[in-house]
C-alpha cells in the first residue's frame, strides 16, 4: 500500500511500515510541514496514497466520501505520545488486512479499529 503519513504522526512510522513491504512518503519528507490541509490532501490523492493523520478535519464523511479517495486512516488515541502512536498504528498494519482499507476512511481508537466503505 502506499501510504503518507501526515506531519501529526512520527516519520519513524514510515520506517516501520515500509520494513513489512508499504511504500511510505511523509508529510515531513516532502517539506510540506505546516502546508494547509488542502495542500496535504491534494499530494495523498494525486500520489494515490493511503493518508494517515490525527487531524479530525478529515473525518468529515461530506468532504471526504468514502470511495472518492486512496484512503484515510483518523488516529484517536488517549494518551498519543510518539511510542504509542507508532505501537498502535504499526500494529493494526502487522495484523490487519489494509489492503481492505482502500479507499474507505478508517478509525483508530485505543481498542478500536472502524472501517467505513462507500
Amino acid at each position: 500500500m502506499k501510504i503518507k503519513p501526515d506531519e501529526n504522526i512520527p516519520a519513524s512510522l514510515g520506517t516501520t511500515v515500509e520494513s513489512i513491504g508499504h511504500d511510505v512518503d511523509t508529510v515531513m519528507q516532502e517539506n510540506r510541514v505546516g502546508a494547509p490541509d488542502s495542500a496535504i490532501w491534494q499530494a495523498a490523492t494525486q500520489e494515490k496514497r493511503f493518508l494517515i493523520t490525527q487531524d479530525l478535519d478529515f473525518s468529515d464523511f461530506r468532504r471526504f466520501p468514502p470511495g472518492a479517495h486512496p484512503g484515510i486512516m483518523i488516529v484517536r488515541l488517549g494518551n498519543p505520545s510518539r511510542r504509542r502512536l507508532i505501537e498502535r498504528i504499526s500494529g493494526v498494519f502487522n495484523r490487519e488486512s489494509v489492503n481492505d482499507w482502500k479507499g474507505g476512511i478508517v478509525i483508530l481508537t485505543d481498542r478500536k479499529l472502524r472501517i467505513r466503505h462507500s
